[in-house]
């Protein structure tokens, strides 16, 4: 009978264990590839101390039974050898058919990743410790709550499809953003019905902006998306039923140049009514229309209603930049200063506007174009204190 081997304090060790000549455990064992792995920790047990200058980890026999689950659930031993930047290539690989924007999103992750120390780990050393310590120092190091959100957003599916692939059992990610870091994004506020009287009536007089005026009209009096507005054709303007039809949006990319993307949701194909200011807005815009000799056609789509000095589709880029040039000349007039308004600013207004007019929620979530009436009711209405006495005015409170 062969005698047990034992490691220098006298403990039997078992089957694939041994300890080396400088004090080192080492564990062999089969893959889930058939091939001899091995593991190693400076401790037998989870009561062992570290010996002096060396890192603590997991003892062996931890390893072992994390091993021995592994092989049970048939997991792919050390995570696949993964790294997160790895796992990540490929989740974005799996991204067939995706929006040129949502493209550029995953390469900026994976840019960012390449850079970053987080990028290298191995996917299943990583615990949901770790995950949220790295998103709190990323926070730290200047990072903002946005720019955080879109990584996390990429890297929690990641994970998941790692745990669908059997290459770790949990994800490290599966928690609410929120409840780790500060969410410090500015959120877009509505302006006042003064503030927007104010606005309009600035437009409209000025001998250089008036040109924008029935755009920006259009934009706070129909909550338009501003690449819905943009995609507007001479087709989906109904004078003779009084609605605009909006089935499609206009978007520009740097590599991609000009095309056409469905509504954001299901939700967003719908008929908006035009109120007859609206509607006199619109045939304004027909009738100083100037588009280049050869109509601009953008996958099929013709007829678009506004066009830059070089005969060029505007697109939601030039109305963010007119509209900051509108607002800093106001402000560079006026002593009581205008906040800063986007076109996303007008859609905040208008769905604000709606509601505290009494708008039925579901009618607004409708005119919106909302796939979630939480959305309409909780991000885009913006109520203040004087809305507040209104209402209670209005029910004999005050």
């Amino acid at each position: 009978m062969s005698e047990k081997r034992k490691d220098n304090k006298g403990r039997v060790l078992h089957n694939g264990e041994i300890q080396r000549k400088d004090g080192r455990y080492q564990f062999k064992y089969i893959g889930t590839d058939g091939k001899a792995k091995f593991v190693y920790s400076w401790r037998l047990d989870s009561n062992d101390p570290v010996p002096v200058g060396k890192t603590r980890t997991l003892s062996l026999r931890e390893m072992e039974r994390q091993i021995q689950m592994d092989l049970f659930d048939n997991l792919a031993s050390n995570g696949g050898n993964m790294t997160v930047l790895a796992l990540v290539e490929k989740y974005v690989q799996t991204k067939t058919g995706v929006r040129p924007t949502t493209k550029a999103g995953y390469n900026t992750v994976i840019n960012f990743l390449k850079k970053d120390s987080f990028g290298k780990k191995r996917i299943d050393t990583i615990r949901i410790s770790d995950a949220k310590c790295w998103l709190i120092k990323l926070q730290k190091d200047g990072k903002s709550y946005s720019s955080i959100h879109t990584i996390r957003g990429v890297l929690k599916p990641a994970f998941k499809m790692a745990v669908d692939d059997d290459l770790i059992r949990k994800s490290p990610f599966d928690f609410e953003l929120a409840s780790v870091i500060y969410n410090d994004s500015h959120t877009r506020e509505a302006i006042t019905r003064e503030e927007e009287r104010k606005l309009l009536k600035f437009i409209k007089e000025d001998s250089h902006f008036s040109r924008y005026y029935e755009g920006i009209f259009i934009l706070f009096h129909t909550g338009l998306r501003i690449s819905e507005f943009c995609g507007l054709t001479l087709r989906d303007i109904d004078f003779d039923n009084h609605k605009i039809r909006v089935d499609h949006q206009l978007q520009k990319h740097g590599s991609t140049g000009y095309y056409i993307e469905k509504t954001k949701t299901i939700c967003g194909m719908r008929e908006i009514p035009m109120t007859p200011e609206v509607e006199e807005c619109f045939k304004a815009i027909i009738a100083k229309r100037k588009p280049p000799k050869s109509e601009p056609i953008v996958e099929g789509y013709a007829g678009f209603l506004y066009f830059d000095k070089d005969g060029k589709i505007m697109y939601s880029l030039h109305w963010e930049h007119y509209m900051k040039h509108i607002i800093d000349k106001y402000n560079s007039i006026y002593k009581v200063q205008m906040p800063r308004v986007t076109p996303h600013v007008c859609r905040h207004t208008y769905c604000s506007n709606m509601a505290k007019s009494g708008m039925n929620p579901k009618t607004l979530q409708y005119l919106m174009g909302h796939a979630d009436i939480e959305t309409t009711l909780n991000v885009y209405t913006h109520v203040g204190f004087e809305d507040a006495v209104e209402e209670m005015k209005k029910l004999n409170v005050v």
